[in-house]
């Protein structure tokens, strides 16, 4: 689904979502992605890398994906899967 991983890279982090609040429904992509930026800027370039290349990796498969894209992850779920998919080996 790699349109999917465009559209979601394209979205800005904003705002609150306190109707989402303690349900493990929202996609954490956004703030995922932004973590990356911050990483970046604080010159850990492999660390940004390895978490960037996770997550895209994630939403191309399209199979590991939160329910708004169509997939039955939670937000804890889809971290934790980005998690382990920095850990998997190339």
């Amino acid at each position: 689904r790699a349109s999917a991983a465009s559209d979601v890279y394209k979205r800005q982090v904003h705002g609150s979502a306190p109707k989402h609040a303690g349900l493990n429904d929202a996609n954490p992509t956004a703030l995922i992605l932004s973590a990356v930026l911050m990483l970046r800027h604080l010159g850990e370039s492999a660390a940004a890398d390895r978490v960037e290349t996770a997550v895209l990796a994630l939403l191309a498969e399209g199979k590991s994906v939160t329910h708004d894209l169509g997939g039955n992850l939670g937000t804890s779920e889809f971290a934790d899967a980005v998690i382990a998919k920095m850990s998997c080996k190339a």
